[in-house]
């Protein structure tokens, strides 16, 4: 898979974005839990020693597979691994321990540049294939959610350390690199929409005109059964798997991200991601009543575990965690675990905008969540999810239940 710059129409013009293999957003790989995947990442972005204004070397990458259970070590999904312009690095995850039929995504995760390379336009989706019966032979759509504004024909630069701390909101917001595209569905019919949040820092509140949206898997894997919700919220890096069934009027229907206020310098506004247009002959098909037999929420004894308490804070342009901000694995906030048990997080925000925390090989489930949204907390704490990202409110908190299992840092 080629890191490059490519040509790309984005609503109309022509941009100069960061791709793989020449597409935006990056092609779908698709791997099945026992296998080993493979991936060659060659870094053909041109040669440069100019720097961000955070002081770090551009075009230099790297490969995150965001949300798999895999090794952080090199050859699979380590952050030291860097590619200069040039390079060519054998990426190998052992997929022994995946849970079947969930999506992740992947974009670059070089400390420092990070930002840029994905809102430039590297990410792609990456799905866990499906052993379920119940889901198959449903029409099946990926739709990754991203959001980009254009200087010219480039993506809009950084232009101050507040942008990296708050993270950049595009003016464009598409679905599979389009904007509003329309999306048919047979009167009577149940497709499946699995969504990933590509974008830096928006989220969505995402709702489906007249139609009530059924949760049937979340970041980690499916759930037990379908979960209606009216509404669902989705920050940065969050998926959703769903299922849509058309039993409304023969028309149009507007596939809406509602408005939210997730703190700070403003709220986002009501956009339309898609239109779902009733079309063709009518059939019948009918929501399964049971997904995945083995989704549990876990029950436990915890006042025993170890328990961990992280507080996310911003000033001067970066982020800290227990007061420390990132320099390098030698210069970061450590915690020690021991592998094969489990571990109560708590999760504190000391800030007046809500954080999306996510952490790499090991899903958890929540246990609670201290402000925000009300339904946001009410669903996740009370439905068989598994989650890698998790929204923290405003000056609120978290608890997750983390199995530190399978794989050693």
């Amino acid at each position: 898979m080629a890191i490059e710059e490519t040509n790309i129409n984005v609503n109309g013009t022509l941009a100069t974005l960061l791709t793989y293999n020449g597409s935006f957003p990056g092609p779908t790989i698709r791997a099945k839990r026992g296998e080993d995947l493979l991936v060659q990442l060659k870094n053909f972005l041109p040669p440069t020693a100019e720097k961000n204004i955070l002081g770090h070397t551009k075009n230099i990458t790297n490969l995150h597979t965001h949300g798999l259970h895999v090794s952080p070590k090199p050859p699979a999904d380590s952050m030291m691994i860097q590619l200069h312009p040039g390079d060519i690095y054998d990426y190998n995850y052992c997929m022994d321990f995946e849970e079947p039929g969930h999506l992740n995504f992947y974009h670059p995760h070089v400390h420092g540049v990070v930002a840029e390379q994905y809102w430039g336009g590297l990410a792609g989706p990456l799905v866990v294939e499906d052993e379920t019966p119940a889901l198959s032979g449903l029409e099946t759509h990926i739709m990754v959610l991203k959001d980009l504004t254009l200087s010219g024909s480039v993506p809009e630069p950084y232009t101050s350390t507040m942008q990296y701390m708050h993270g950049k909101e595009g003016n464009l917001v598409m679905v599979n690199g389009q904007v509003n595209p329309v999306l048919n569905i047979q009167p009577g019919q149940v497709q499946r929409w699995q969504i990933v949040n590509a974008c830096n820092a928006r989220f969505f509140n995402l709702a489906l005109e007249n139609h009530s949206i059924n949760l049937i898997g979340t970041d980690g894997g499916l759930l037990d059964k379908p979960y209606p919700v009216s509404s669902i919220l989705l920050s940065p890096g969050e998926r959703v798997d769903i299922l849509v069934k058309a039993n409304q009027a023969k028309k149009s229907y507007r596939f809406l991200s509602l408005p939210y206020n997730r703190g700070g310098m403003s709220t986002q506004q009501q956009v339309t991601l898609l239109t779902l247009s009733y079309k063709g002959s009518p059939v019948n098909n009918s929501l399964p009543a049971s997904i995945n037999t083995n989704a549990k929420r876990v029950v436990m004894d915890t006042a025993a575990l170890p328990q961990r308490r992280l507080t996310l804070s911003m000033m001067q342009g970066r982020g800290y965690i227990n007061g420390q901000t990132f320099l390098g694995m030698d210069n970061a906030c450590t915690i020690m675990s021991h592998l094969g048990g489990w571990e109560v997080w708590e999760i504190v925000n000391q800030s007046g905008m809500d954080h999306p925390f996510h952490q790499h090989v090991n899903s958890a489930q929540v246990l609670s969540i201290t402000g925000g949204d009300a339904g946001y907390a009410s669903l996740y704490t009370k439905i068989p999810a598994w989650k890698d990202v998790v929204i923290v409110p405003k000056w609120g908190s978290v608890k997750l239940l983390v199995p530190v299992m399978d794989w050693m840092a």
